[in-house]
């Protein structure tokens, strides 16, 4: 039997595509990005998206997938002790795809400036106002430790914005319960080339190419969820 984080992981993993054969077990795909690699400059480098995109995101899909084909070979023999083993590798793999199909979409090269309709509603009531918020969010990403993300999520339980931080590719919503509304990678590979050692400088960057508007539809969808 699957773990529980398992089950919740499996529930927010992106769309899939067949492989095409009737019965076959559905892959996990790279997703496009949704604007050429080159858009977000000079927030980021043309070579950062596409090394970034087409490396890293790519791998985590690669990986994910194998290790969903051991994991079914698992759960197929009843090998107890190789699905346990497989755990770190799904939520790794898995986080990373989740994560990155998620960033791609709440950047836009049309994107900063401040938040509208609902969402800054929710802001002011919850911190205050956009710029509180923006400097709270900034600083719990800065201040992770090691790789991992800052987000800004939402609590469906109590209405209300949460910001936290995840280590690693630790997905939010199937780790802590809170639906991702708009994060921030801060593993070096999404802003060294660029930035080098100087994180403070991507971070408050990356918010003049937020996607405020895909933002607060995913806000949206996760009140209607609630």
């Amino acid at each position: 039997m699957l773990s529980a984080q398992s089950v919740k992981l499996a529930k927010v993993l992106p769309k899939v595509s067949s492989l095409g054969a009737a019965g076959a077990r559905l892959k996990h795909t790279l997703p496009d990005l949704p604007y050429d690699y080159s858009a977000l400059e000079p927030v980021i480098s043309s070579e950062i998206m596409k090394i970034h995109h087409q490396k890293h995101h790519q791998t985590y899909v690669n990986n994910l997938n194998a290790t969903e084909e051991k994991l079914a070979k698992a759960i197929a023999e009843n090998d107890v002790e190789q699905i346990i083993a497989l755990q770190p590798a799904l939520k790794f793999n898995g986080g990373g795809h989740i994560n990155h199909s998620i960033f791609w979409q709440v950047l836009s090269p049309k994107g900063g400036g401040s938040p509208t309709g609902d969402l800054l509603e929710l802001i002011k009531r919850d911190y205050g106002s956009f710029d509180k918020m923006k400097d709270m969010l900034t600083q719990a990403s800065v201040g992770v430790q090691g790789s991992g993300w800052g987000w800004l999520g939402f609590n469906q339980a109590n209405g209300r914005l949460r910001i936290v931080t995840c280590a690693n590719q630790d997905p939010l919503q199937p780790t802590t319960g809170f639906t991702p509304l708009f994060g921030i990678d801060v593993w070096e590979h999404a802003y060294y080339l660029q930035y080098k050692n100087v994180r403070p400088d991507y971070v408050k960057a990356i918010f003049d190419v937020a996607n405020w508007e895909e933002v607060g539809n995913r806000l949206a969808q996760a009140r209607l969820n609630a």
